[in-house]
This record gives structure tokens, C-alpha cells and sequence, in this order.
């Protein structure tokens, strides 16, 4: 059965996958690898202030760079904010499709409100979360000083880095989703168990009848005439036969 997907195979139908992956690849090549490739020669040598001369150092550049303890910081604080970052853009945000995928009742809504903060642009964004803990009077700030917390992040470092964490992840949180949902869509219902309906008063219902456990319409139709064709009928059912009687004796 075709789904309507086009192949391509054999060689002379990959001039077309070719020229569809060509503008893209050409720009990851001038403006990635290229500049790459250019930083790390130029690492190896050293230049004059005005760049008219250099001269081959091998790995002094290195041995000097990572000898510096400011800069070892600076790696130990990139690597501890990547890190965060993905780990809660991307578990919040697999957790937040699963949920979202598994909701009959109002499903839509909660899709539409975890989409929301993607559109909010990323200077306005960043406004917002100055304002929620900002120390002297933020929405969050005040929060905090009712349980006995101090916050300051212009003088306490881990509570910045925690604040660039959070306010990073924010919107990428909706991009995941999308991505996340979109896969979870792709799954045939008929490998995921069947759903349970939450009503709005509370509680939980039997599990709803999906598409996977519902036979479908044509399906019924074609079935019921081989069910009522192979059902026995009232005038087809067996009865006993009459046994002619023997003949007498001689």
C-alpha cells in the first residue's frame, strides 16, 4: 500500500536530495567550519598587535591558557550552565509532552498556554525574571524573605548562575515541547495503552475506548454479515432423524 512518500533510488535521483542540501551545507561551511578551522590554526602561532606577523608557537598558547585559574573558572562555570540548561529544557519539557499527549479534557488549552512563553521575545523575557527577583522589592524576592532567604544575585554568584539557568530554559522549554509532542503524535495509538478520562469534578473513569481498542465502523460492517452467516439458525439447527423401523422377522 503507497503512503504517498516519494523514494529516491539509484544515482539519478540523487540530484535532487543533493540540491535541496546544498544552500544549507554551504552555509554551515563558510560561516562554521570555516571561521573553525581559522581559529585553530591561528592557535598555533603568535601574532603582533596588528597581525602582520606571526610566528609558529605550537602548544605555548594552550600550556598558558589553561595554566590561567580564571580561566579554568570560566570552563567549570560554561560546562555547569550547559549542563543545567539542557537537563532542564529537555526533561521538562519530554515531561510536559508526555502529560500533554495523555489529556482528553481541555487538551488543547494546556497545549496552547506551554506554547505561549516561545513567543515572548528574548530581551522582554529577560526583563520579566530581572523583575521577579530583582532584591529590592521583585514578586519572587519578597517570596523568598517570607521563608528566611536572602536573595541577592548581584553579590552572590551561585544564585546569578541559577537565575541565568532558569531564565535560559524558560523559552526553550516551549521549543522542546513542540518537537516532543510532535513525536509522541507520531506513535501508533496502537502501542500505547488506552488513556484514563479525568473528569473536571475529580476522579478517574474507566479507560476511554481509543481508536486502538475501538473497532472501527467498516470493520464492524464487513464482520457482521461472516458472524450472522456462520451463526445457526433456528431452521438450519440439527434434529434428530427418524430411524426407519426394521423390517419383521422370518
Amino acid at each position: 500500500m503507497q503512503d504517498g512518500r516519494y523514494a529516491f533510488s539509484g544515482r539519478k535521483h540523487l540530484l535532487l536530495p543533493l540540491l535541496f542540501l546544498l544552500p544549507q551545507l554551504a552555509v554551515t561551511v563558510v560561516f562554521f567550519f570555516y571561521p573553525a578551522g581559522e581559529a585553530l590554526m591561528g592557535s598555533f602561532y603568535m601574532e603582533d598587535s596588528f597581525g602582520l606577523s606571526r610566528e609558529f608557537v605550537g602548544f605555548d598558547n594552550f600550556i598558558t591558557l589553561f595554566a590561567d585559574p580564571s580561566y579554568l573558572e570560566t570552563l567549570r562555570l560554561t560546562l555547569v550552565f550547559s549542563l543545567a540548561t539542557i537537563v532542564l529544557t529537555m526533561g521538562t519539557a519530554l515531561l510536559f509532552a508526555v502529560l500533554a499527549d495523555q489529556v482528553n479534557w481541555g487538551g488543547t488549552l494546556y497545549k496552547s498556554m506551554l506554547i505561549i512563553p516561545y513567543a515572548v521575545a528574548p530581551p522582554l523575557a529577560g526583563v520579566l525574571w530581572l523583575f521577579l527577583f530583582n532584591p529590592s522589592g521583585g514578586v519572587l524576592t519578597e517570596a523568598l524573605h517570607h521563608f528566611g532567604y536572602t536573595w541577592n544575585h548581584k553579590i552572590n554568584g551561585d544564585q546569578a548562575l541559577f537565575l541565568l539557568v532558569v531564565s535560559a530554559s524558560w523559552k526553550q522549554i516551549s521549543y522542546n515541547f513542540l518537537f516532543f509532542l510532535a513525536g509522541l503524535h507520531a506513535i501508533p495509538r496502537s502501542l500505547k495503552p488506552p488513556p484514563s478520562t479525568a473528569h473536571p469534578r475529580g476522579g478517574v473513569s474507566a479507560p476511554s475506548s481509543s481508536r486502538s481498542s475501538r473497532p472501527r465502523a467498516s470493520s464492524c460492517l464487513w464482520s457482521t454479515p461472516s458472524i450472522l452467516s456462520s451463526r445457526p439458525s433456528a431452521s438450519s439447527t440439527p434434529s434428530r432423524r427418524a430411524v426407519p423401523p426394521r423390517p419383521p422377522k422370518r
